[in-house]
């Protein structure tokens, strides 16, 4: 009768916290295609020649002051996608999406949607598109030395 009890009383706490979770996922929903309106609404289309690519702290990276402290403290310590580009004589450092950052090569001139100092998307004007580096399996490690003795 008492484990009854106890399960019952596991069971509702479940429930509510499910429910809780489910509904502070919604509202989240909504806040960030508000927020994706918000940044399709002010891109820009800008030609940019990279200049460096780099995965730095938001204090390391050269931003704004004001981006940094707009940034959670939680996120201050996690390295963000920088790349370090010139538009027009303007040497600036942006944060790219991580899609934008596997394509973008330093040292290339590039066609890209820049919302504020976010990069978006990103279309290579000249040179080789980059092959994409394959990351090894945790499986495929062990498979190849096996096949190798």
């Amino acid at each position: 009768m008492t484990i009854l009890k106890v399960l019952l009383i596991i069971l509702i706490i479940l429930v509510v916290i499910f429910t809780v979770l489910y509904f502070l996922g919604r509202k989240m929903q909504k806040k960030q295609a508000e927020q994706q309106a918000t940044m399709e609404a002010v891109a820009q289309n800008l030609s940019l020649y990279i200049i460096d690519k780099a995965r730095l702290k938001p204090a390391e990276a050269n931003l704004p002051k004001i981006v940094v402290d707009s940034i959670p403290k939680y996120m201050r310590r996690f390295k963000l996608p920088i790349a370090k580009v010139k538009a027009g004589p303007r040497i600036m450092s942006l944060i790219c999406d991580e899609q934008v950052f596997a394509q973008i090569l330093p040292k290339q001139e590039v066609k890209a949607t820049v919302s504020g100092i976010y990069i978006t998307s990103a279309k290579r004007i000249r040179g080789p598109v980059p092959e994409p580096k394959k990351k090894k399996k945790f499986l495929d490690r062990f498979r190849k030395k096996t096949t190798e003795s």
